[in-house]
Order: structure tokens, then sequence, then C-alpha cells
């Protein structure tokens, strides 16, 4: 494996695909590189008849840790990881940074996310992407974009009203506050809690395989139609907010902030 390489993708021979995140040195943090390198694995996986289910994980201490601290502190000059315009709609509903989550929504095979240690910001909206998300106790969750003066810009508002109550949503994404893997279950962000959440993914994923693959696919379409129908609108929206909130003062001044370790000083 390269150093430059973000993600793993293994098709084993019983219809069961694992997609692995492999950054570990920087705890699978979100880079532009890491956004082209999982909608690669999703195009891949997209049209492959032999894959039945998906397995999502991360390599390492945890799932994902959200967006890279670097790409934050380059957002000076309005751009993120060479991207310009986020309401440009690039990938069908999405652009390219939702899409990297959304995808997994759109493949016609279910997917599941075995998430332990973390799922923070991005992290936690990539997982969001999949069809069921199991994760070990000791898993730790946030909402965080507040902490960096953004919003949740990877499809992150849509599937938080599909899963959770509206004053939930917003306490979570008002503090930015780190919760761990019990409260994420009461809330509905995960499926199952569980010591090995990649054992019991691998699992649920055989257990679909064995199923007619197009009764399951048929499910999928279905269920997608469903949570969906709002789904245009409102990845739209996040995205013309966070456009608004890139490289302003108070924004950068979070990010300088954190790097600094003290308290930030807005204006207004």
């Amino acid at each position: 494996m390269s150093n430059e390489e973000r993600v793993r993708v293994e098709v084993r021979a019983d219809g069961v695909a694992c997609v692995t995140l492999v950054r570990t040195d920087k705890s699978n943090a979100l880079d532009g590189a890491m956004f082209d390198a999982l909608i690669a694995a999703g195009e891949r996986l997209r049209n492959e008849r032999g894959v039945r289910a998906v397995v999502l994980a991360g390599e390492g201490k945890g799932f994902c840790a959200g967006i890279d601290m670097q790409v934050l502190a380059d957002m000076k000059d309005g751009s993120i990881a060479g991207t310009r315009d986020l309401v440009a709609r690039t990938h069908g509903l999405s652009n390219r940074f939702q899409y990297a989550a959304w995808i997994w929504r759109e493949l016609p095979m279910p997917v599941i996310a075995a998430v332990h240690g973390f799922a923070l910001g991005g992290g936690l909206e990539l997982a969001l992407g999949a069809d069921m998300r199991y994760a070990t106790p000791d898993a730790r969750l946030s909402i965080m974009e507040v902490n960096w003066g953004l919003v949740p810009d990877m499809g992150g508002t849509v599937r938080f009203y599909d899963l959770m109550r509206d004053d939930v949503v917003r306490e979570l994404a008002f503090t930015g506050r780190v919760f761990p893997a019990a409260e994420a279950l009461s809330y509905g962000l995960v499926t199952r809690v569980d010591a090995d959440p990649h054992a019991l993914a691998w699992a649920t994923a055989r257990e679909i395989a064995e199923r007619s693959p197009d009764a399951v696919r048929a499910l999928k379409r279905l269920f997608a139609g469903q949570s969906s129908r709002a789904a245009a609108a409102g990845l739209l929206a996040e995205t013309v907010e966070q456009q608004a909130l890139l490289g302003t003062p108070n924004q950068m001044e979070t990010v300088f902030a954190s790097r600094e370790g003290r308290a930030p000083v807005f204006i207004g």
C-alpha cells in the first residue's frame, strides 16, 4: 500500500465487499484525495452484480475523525481541496463532498458501516450514508462542524432529520458535543452497539448476500425513494449555507484559535 492510498476495496467470493479507510496516520481524516477515493470506491461497486452487500469501515484507531485540519487551515482563499463552488451540483443531487457520503445511499446493494473509536463531523456524516451502523460501546460521535465555524455539508442535515428528533438534532449541532455510542443508539444514529461491530457487520452482510439480490435491491430502491424525497432541496440548502460561511472572519477564527490552543474571539 502506498502512502497516497486512502481507501482499500476488497471483494470476496461470498458476495460481500469491504471498503476500508486506510489513512491511519491522520485518523482517516477527510482530505481531497480521501473524498475522491471514496467516490471511486462507490462507483466501482455500483455496477458489480456479484456484490450483494458492502461493509464500510476504518482501519486504525477509529472510523473517521472528520475533515482534515490542514484543509480547514487552507480555507483562507475560500476553497476546499481545490473546489470553490460548493453549490454547483456536480454529482447528481450533490456536490463532490456530499457525494463521498451520499453515494452509499445510491448503491443498489445494502451498506453497513462498522464504527469503532470515533466518527466525528464528516466522519459521522460518512457513516450516515450507510443503510445501517454498528458501533463499539466506547465509540465517540459528534456533529462537530460548529466547532470550526461551519455546518454539516455532506448530507448530514438530511440524514439527521431522517433519523432523529428535531430538538435532539439542534442540541447536538448547536453545541458540537461528543457523545457515546449508547447515546447515539437512543437517538437513532446507531443501529446496534456491539463489542465487535466489524464481525457483526460481516455476519449481517453475509446473511443479506444469501437473500435474493433482486428482492434486496428492490427493497433498497423503495427505502431510498421514501427517505430521499426532500433530499435534493436539503443537500442544496446545506451547501448554500456552507458557502456563505467559508473563509469569513469568524469561521477562520475558530480554526486559528483551535490551532493556537486559545479561546476564539468572534466579531459581532
